[in-house]
């Protein structure tokens, strides 16, 4: 049952993971598919595990409903962190548009789990068991107050928040890479950095720039030239060494030069690198967004850069704005978690909304603004409560000036991460194996 569960669950969840196979369809498509099937299995195997641990320690009724509260938890929680992790589709996500959300900043996306699962387990529990409606309707009022208070109100800019420009060249993934394509691409961006009053900050998606570093710095002064002395925010590839690429973000100063340099350290597996790449490359098995070796080489975790004018920022490439618990390594804080994507790669569905609600969901998580960057949209600012204070939509070409929003107080579940959640999962687990080897050992006496 859990498996099946998980299945259908995960099945369409992630029925976006075909379009990137969809983009080179004569040498990718046939995967589409297969593709679609193992993530949803494999997704579907730690609900699996979950749901037979549950009915082994819990026994049932009351006691198997929290079982499997803690068993689901625990298994999204090992999900979302071995094998490189992919917490995508975290069942927290549905609580973000509702007033349950801002918990994210004090329990995190697991604890928020937890609860989720609890209040829904715990509900048909009492609708089932209880010979009352005294229960079931403490629940719905719980409920009820959870989805019908007030929402946070978002966080107001000041009035003399630093501007941040955001760019969308809007280039489609098929074109993005054709030598007669790239430079239109290229052109739209910098037309679009020089528009109107000079913001305080430019910020470009990610890969905007298409040459390696060291053979741009010609475009890169134009860059400059075109934002007017304010900081721009650059995607861009680099090399370093023989076989050493790396999918960079890149902060440029008045004349071109970069001020700071962040190299994209969680890849994705498959996508920007494939295990044991040397020896793939020689079978012609390359990740399918990039091409040089075996793929991208991984940058340092948890670095920061400094942006003129503005602080600090947390950069962030694409994959890395879903993994909640990563974000907690940054010392000191920065000002803002700073994003650019390229969900060109995801089509028009789900898939690009989807990585715009865990986007929003790390704003929280932090308490920290995010600035959002995406290729073929959607761009947006995000205030500390995951709120869009302004947006550019999926697959339109434009540029947004908004203002940053203030930061709020140091969040618990920045300061602590999933520790608090872990431990109360394994002190639940021990009481359960505890307790299942008392109801055990009684049911032996009790025997005739």
């Amino acid at each position: 049952m859990g498996w099946a569960l998980g299945f259908g669950y995960f099945a369409h969840a992630l029925r976006w993971i075909v379009e990137p196979f969809m983009v080179d369809a004569a040498r990718y498509g046939w995967m589409a598919p297969f593709a679609l099937f193992l993530m949803a299995a494999g997704g579907a195997l730690f609900w699996a595990v979950a749901f037979w641990l549950a009915r082994r320690m819990g026994g049932k009724g009351l006691r198997l409903v929290i079982a499997l509260a803690v068993a689901l938890t625990a298994f999204e929680y090992l999900r979302a962190t071995i094998f490189t992790g992919f917490p995508w589709a975290n069942i927290a996500q549905a609580m973000l548009d509702t007033p349950a959300a801002p918990l994210l900043a004090i329990i995190g996306p697991h604890g928020v789990t937890l609860a989720l699962l609890l209040v829904i387990g715990l509900s048909i529990w009492a609708a089932r068991e209880i010979n009352t409606l005294v229960y079931p309707l403490a629940i719905v009022v719980v409920v009820a107050v959870i989805y019908l208070s007030p929402a946070p109100q978002p966080v107001v800019a000041a009035v003399d928040a630093p501007i941040v420009r955001l760019i969308q060249p809007n280039a489609p993934q098929d074109q993005k890479w054709d030598p007669a394509m790239a430079p239109v691409f290229l052109e739209r961006a910098v037309r679009m950095t020089a528009e109107g009053a000079t913001p305080d900050l430019v910020v470009w998606p990610e890969t905007s720039v298409p040459y390696l570093l060291e053979y741009a710095t010609p475009v890169l002064a134009d860059i400059s030239d075109a934002a007017r002395g304010a900081p721009a925010v650059i995607g861009i590839q680099r090399r370093e060494g023989v076989g050493e690429f790396y999918n960079s973000l890149a902060v440029l100063g008045r004349a071109g030069e970069v001020r700071s340099l962040y190299d994209k350290s969680h890849l994705v597996p498959f996508g920007e690198y494939v295990p044991f790449g040397d020896l793939m490359s020689r079978f012609g098995i390359y990740g399918m967004a990039a091409t040089e070796g075996g793929g991208f080489s991984a940058g340092a975790s948890g670095q920061i850069v400094d942006l003129p004018g503005i602080g600090l920022a947390r950069p962030l490439i694409c994959y890395e704005g879903i993994f909640a618990e990563e974000m907690n390594a940054t010392d000191p804080r920065p000002r803002l978690l700073l994003l650019i994507t390229n969900d060109a790669w995801f089509g028009t569905g789900a898939g690009p909304y989807q990585h715009l609600a865990q986007a929003r969901m790390r704003a929280i998580e932090q308490g920290l603004p995010m600035v959002r960057a995406a290729n073929t949209g959607v761009s947006a600012m995000i205030d500390p409560r995951g709120r869009i204070t302004g947006r550019i939509a999926l697959n339109e070409t434009g540029s947004l000036d908004v203002a940053l929003p203030p930061v709020l107080p140091v969040t618990r579940y920045a300061r602590w991460g999933d520790w608090p959640v872990v431990v109360l999962l394994l002190i639940a687990s021990l009481i359960g194996i505890a307790t299942r080897k008392r109801l055990t050992i009684d049911e032996g006496t009790d025997a005739p």
